[in-house]
């Protein structure tokens, strides 16, 4: 029987959607507003969904605590408050759209877990615009 568990957390950052290969005006073209040089902010919100059988002896699929700690090591203090292209490694060659830093927050996660877990990714970027990723 697969159950999943989910947390929510959030964190706050900035960004800047271009590609340092185009010009300005193309770069503008595609990204509008979200290509302003002094770069622009959201408050994300992030739900991680973790799948697995119930063990029959806690009657947890995972300890909510060890998701907590894992988001909170892996993602909140690695982004929250900080410039996503300046700041995180991971985006120094990775335009952050919400896709990207879903996958990013994925691989992040997922490396941390037991592997028989099954992981999915929610991450909005406003109420409005919101993105899935699951590892496939």
């Amino acid at each position: 029987m697969k159950v999943t568990v989910h947390r929510k957390a959030h964190f706050n950052a900035a960004h800047r959607l271009y590609r340092k290969d185009w010009s300005f005006e193309k770069n503008d073209e595609v990204f509008g507003l979200c290509n302003n040089p002094n770069f622009h902010g959201h408050n994300y919100e992030l739900i991680a969904s973790v799948t697995g059988d119930i063990d029959p002896e806690t009657g947890y699929v995972i300890d909510v605590k060890i998701l907590k700690d894992i988001i909170k090591s892996e993602i909140e203090d690695a982004f929250d408050h900080k410039n996503l292209n300046v700041e995180v490694p991971e985006f120094k060659d990775l335009n952050p759209t919400a896709e990207n830093i879903a996958v990013v927050i994925y691989n992040k996660i997922k490396a941390k877990l037991d592997k028989k877990f099954h992981l999915e990714i929610t991450l909005y970027e406003t109420p409005r615009n919101f993105v899935t990723y699951s590892g496939e």
